[in-house]
């Protein structure tokens, strides 16, 4: 088939690279020129592990391509998918829909011939319903289905969860938009993976409120941490007695600084101002963003009584900024409320990352950017393990008190065993232990 990806983002790019391995004739749009000529060129703009070989592999079998012009892209395509940002629209917490809307418009002036129109982006509830009525109303003779399709990526993991999901969820009730789906996602069916057709409106619920649970486990589990401190237990093992009931989960269960991203703190947003607009809160929702919001400064501040005594003039070393490993995206990560805590009390930041430095120092200039974790501890009173990034594991504890002039590590992500980081000298501060 050929389809046609509007937006070479995170969600497009994956997403099109995807579907082109999936042997699929896959265009990948963007107004960006910057941006597509680093692609022709081989260069990624994001990292995500296995995507610039999976790009580079499609693109010389002559399966994907990248291109600014729209309307030539869109011209006899059987599948167009809208891939581009839906960012929190400032002010209101509401998702900026003018990318989506901007896109459909565009796509009315270029489709040839029937096509299915498809919203990939995370949009709420009634979109759909606005993206056919201005396609309705631009081109009313011609036969176009709008059918919404988001997508459940993780970043980090992003390849292995399109190509084998937990499910796909498919909201239309066009049954030639259906027989299209089916074709597009025909190597999962082969695959036996789950695809569940819905409407168009619960499909776009779906997104948001699958987010939204997430990030509440998250909380619950970061909120049980605070009282496992308080009363003397370990949150791991907490954790764990409660996640092996199959009825709960394992997963997203891990006490941390909080969740960022590109997702869950806009995601949650908009899923609040959309049950404002139709008058039926989730106040479970709207207690987790507070608790989340909270606790990214919150974990500043334990930082900071770690330290002991005056913190003004001490040197601090964070290892991890990104909002979760295997990524190189600082969106609402926490590490960027921990430094901004620490430099407010006069602590000097040093950090390292290994893929998310160049996006923390357009965020961050202050902090002192280093080579590695070696470096970034030389002279710290206290190491800061912020993301928990697989370089991070098995550093040489010794090797890293050595270098530091302190002997404070803070593990917000528990990483280390108590036991073994004071074996070595360090005062060690975990969460929820």
């Amino acid at each position: 088939m050929r389809i046609v990806m509007i937006g070479s983002g995170y969600v497009g790019l994956v997403s099109g690279a995807c579907f082109a391995d999936f042997g699929h004739d896959v265009v990948c749009v963007d107004k960006d020129a910057g941006k597509i000529a680093s692609l022709r060129a081989g260069r990624m703009p994001i990292y995500e592990p296995g995507l610039e070989q999976l790009v580079a592999g499609n693109v010389a079998a002559g399966r994907l391509s990248f291109t600014t012009d729209l309307t030539t892209a869109v011209a006899g395509a059987d599948a167009i998918f809208i891939g581009v940002g839906t960012p929190s629209r400032r002010g209101d917490g509401h998702a900026d829909l003018s990318y989506v809307y901007a896109a459909t418009r565009e796509i009315a002036g270029a489709v040839t011939g029937p096509t299915v129109v498809v919203t990939k982006s995370t949009v709420p509830v009634g979109t759909g319903d606005e993206v056919e009525r201005i396609l309705r109303e631009a081109r009313p003779e011609m036969d176009i289905a709008v059918v919404s399709n988001p997508e459940f990526l993780r970043e980090g993991a992003a390849i292995g969860d399109f190509k084998r999901p937990d499910r796909v969820v498919i909201g239309t009730d066009d049954e030639r938009a259906r027989g299209v789906m089916r074709e597009v996602y025909r190597p999962l069916y082969i695959n036996d993976n789950p695809i569940l057709f819905t409407s168009r409106r619960t499909s776009e619920l779906t997104k948001y409120a699958a987010n939204a649970f997430l990030a509440t486990k998250i909380t619950f589990i970061n909120e049980i941490a605070d009282l496992c401190e308080a009363v003397g237990a370990d949150v791991q093992d907490v954790s764990r007695g409660i996640g092996l009931d199959n009825r709960i989960g394992r997963k997203f269960l891990h006490a941390g600084p909080g969740y960022g991203g590109s997702c869950f703190p806009k995601d949650t947003l908009a899923l609040l101002k959309t049950a404002e607009d139709f008058e039926s809160p989730v106040h479970i929702v709207e207690a987790v963003v507070k608790v989340n919001e909270a606790r990214k400064r919150a974990m500043g501040r334990k930082v900071l009584a770690a330290l002991g005594g005056e913190a003004r003039g001490k040197t601090v070393a964070l290892l991890g900024l990104t909002f979760k490993p295997n990524t190189d995206d600082m969106r609402d990560a926490p590490s960027v409320a921990i430094a901004t805590a620490l430099a407010d009390a006069g602590v000097t930041v040093r950090a390292h990352d290994p893929e998310g430095t160049e996006q923390a120092k357009a965020l961050m200039p202050d902090l002192i950017y280093c080579a590695d974790p070696y470096d970034a501890a030389t002279g710290a009173d206290a190491v800061v393990i912020v993301t928990e990034w697989d370089a991070f594991r098995a550093i040489d504890l010794k090797r890293l008190k050595a270098a530091m002039a302190g002997d404070v590590l803070v593990d917000l992500r528990n990483i280390y065993r108590r036991e073994a980081a004071e074996a070595v000298g360090f005062t060690y501060a975990g969460i929820g232990r």
